[in-house]
């Protein structure tokens, strides 16, 4: 029988975090420094506030035009936001797999 390799936890922070949570990140963070409500933000970019929840939390991957749309509402580019999630991808710890 194979031997399992068992990776490290997520939640315990050991491993680069997804594309989506890193999205996700950058658009809580500004949205909590500007000091609105998700449905505000939902509202002004047009998606259920349910969907901007899930965005945040990682849950969701969304598309290019939803995320220029809540960054638009958040007052800031798409581009502004993938290089903030970029920029946190950079500083996480990396698990390589063979």
């Amino acid at each position: 029988m194979p031997e399992v390799i068992r990776f490290p936890s997520r939640q315990a922070g050991l491993v680069e975090p997804l594309w989506r949570e890193a999205v996700g990140d950058a658009v809580r963070q500004e949205r909590l420094d500007r000091g609105e409500r998700i449905s505000d933000v939902a509202g002004r970019a047009g998606i259920a506030p349910q969907y901007l929840s899930e965005i945040e939390r990682g849950r969701k991957d969304p598309s290019s035009e939803v995320l220029s749309a809540v960054a638009g509402a958040l007052g800031l580019g798409a581009g502004e936001v993938t290089r903030r999630a970029a920029a946190q991808m950079d500083r996480g710890p990396v698990c390589l797999a063979a």
